[in-house]
């Protein structure tokens, strides 16, 4: 067991507002990791820091002895002969951008480990949603990791248990003490593990609106320049996105659901405009980055011609295939994805236009459906969920379906519908434009 010398000694100092060295963090972290401290010690930890916050040293050194607290992934010897680029969302109701962007990616010449996470709360997971295919390993062995990159380009999976392992540790702590959002926390825990897994270059798409984490827009952008700050400090370039999560950004929201959409954008049907942007977006930053276009118009143009001709779709069904999956998910989605048992519509009570969604609760009765967890070791299913979701400034008569709910049962389809009548409001007159994307933050505006 690692000796952590005083780690009482580092609580106190931090609950008086003192800035911790980097021995210390590291001191602390490393006990974090193999044990010697308590899950008390750990509590009052993240709270001191969620009560008296960090600076930018040491929110980078928090990161780094996070990062150090397990194995770390090196790419060089893989020769894969092109840039590791990655992209983070900090989630939001109908995001299923990384389903798109990986492939996107990969198809213009970069190569993507994208480590990803299982849902918790009203927000879903990029791992649950490839949960609802068949066979598919989210958990390979790093011998096969490597390959699965190499040879198709990416691997959407979860982070091995010795992949910066103080954070799974603190993480779990903090959802049990009220500690989850402060933004040093929220920062070195995604950067660890981003900077673990030995990316080249990351893109972060931080949400703002009635859907997201955060939901007020000056928190995301506080976090957004945060990380972007912070990633750079320790080495990793990174630029942030801030997009709008005030409705969901997919026409659906639930694993199976969200996962049929990803297909249909990358068939090339016009079925998810707001997604299909966003991800071309996030997409275009991550290729400028990793010197794969001179600007952000080219790598549009490559991102575009990457979904329109085929290469996207391509590429994802590789990697499904070498993950464990069915070679026909493209060719076969509704035999590999069956559906709920139960559906039907809720219409809308009277005519206008769509002027807002209460997104949270979208997500919320996605869960309660049984398609998200509010503890960690809750069993999903995947078969569950919203789709056919109208967009937001859209016109409606009355009687018009708004969305679709796939249950379980008759009961959780009945109770479904009746606490999602309020949650859409329709006006007399069309709602003001909301930019998809609210802000772009780079190191320079971060002040890195």
């Amino acid at each position: 067991m690692h000796a952590v010398a005083s780690p009482q000694a580092v609580i106190r100092r931090k609950r008086e507002g003192h800035a911790l060295a980097a021995g210390e963090l590291r001191e602390f972290i490393a006990g974090i990791a193999d044990g010697s401290l308590c899950d008390g010690q750990l509590g009052a930890f993240a709270m001191a820091v969620c009560l008296r916050g960090m600076d930018h040293d040491e929110t980078v050194a928090l990161t780094l002895a996070m990062r150090d607290s397990g194995r770390r992934l090196d790419w060089r010897a893989a020769d894969l002969g092109g840039p590791v680029l990655d992209k983070h969302s900090t989630g939001g109701v109908g995001d299923c951008t990384s389903l798109l962007v990986a492939p996107m990616l990969a198809a213009c010449g970069a190569f993507v480990p994208m480590l990803s996470g299982r849902g918790l709360g009203h927000t879903g997971g990029t791992l649950d949603k490839l949960g609802a295919i068949p066979g598919y390993r989210s958990a390979p062995k790093p011998d096969e990791l490597v390959r699965v990159v190499r040879d198709t380009g990416l691997a959407i999976v979860g982070a091995s248990a010795d992949l910066a392992p103080a954070d799974r540790r603190l993480y779990a702590v903090r959802d049990v003490t009220a500690t989850v959002d402060a933004i040093p926390l929220i920062t070195a825990s995604i950067l660890s593990k981003k900077l673990a897994a030995g990316v080249d270059a990351l893109v972060m798409d931080v949400k703002s609106g009635n859907g997201a984490s955060l939901p007020d827009h000056d928190s995301a952008l506080a976090l957004a320049r945060e990380l972007v700050a912070v990633a750079n400090g320790a080495g990793l370039r990174t630029e942030a996105l801030v997009t709008d999560m005030s409705q969901p950004l997919a026409p659906a929201a639930g694993n199976a659901l969200e996962l049929r959409i990803a297909l249909a954008c990358l068939r090339g049907e016009p079925v998810a405009p707001r997604l299909v942007a966003a991800s071309i977006e996030l997409c275009a930053v991550a290729l400028r980055q990793g010197g794969l276009a001179a600007d952000l118009d080219e790598a549009r143009a490559r991102a575009r011609a990457a979904l329109a001709s085929g290469a996207a779709a391509e590429r994802f069904a590789r990697m499904v295939h070498a993950l464990g999956g069915p070679a026909d998910l493209f060719e076969a989605t509704d035999r590999h994805l069956p559906p709920a048992p139960c559906s039907a519509d809720l219409p809308a009570t009277a005519g206008g236009w769509l002027a807002a969604i209460d997104t949270r609760a979208l997500g919320e009765a996605v869960v309660d459906l049984g398609g998200g967890r509010r503890h960690g070791d809750d069993r999903i299913d995947t078969r569950v969920g919203l789709d056919a979701i109208v967009p937001v400034g859209s016109a409606i008569e009355a009687g018009q379906p708004l969305l679709r709910v796939h249950a379980a049962d008759d009961a959780a389809l009945s109770a479904t519908l009746a606490r999602l009548a309020p949650c859409f409001r329709i006006d007399e007159r069309p709602p003001a434009g909301q930019p998809l994307v609210l802000a772009r933050i780079d190191a320079k505006a971060a002040g890195a």
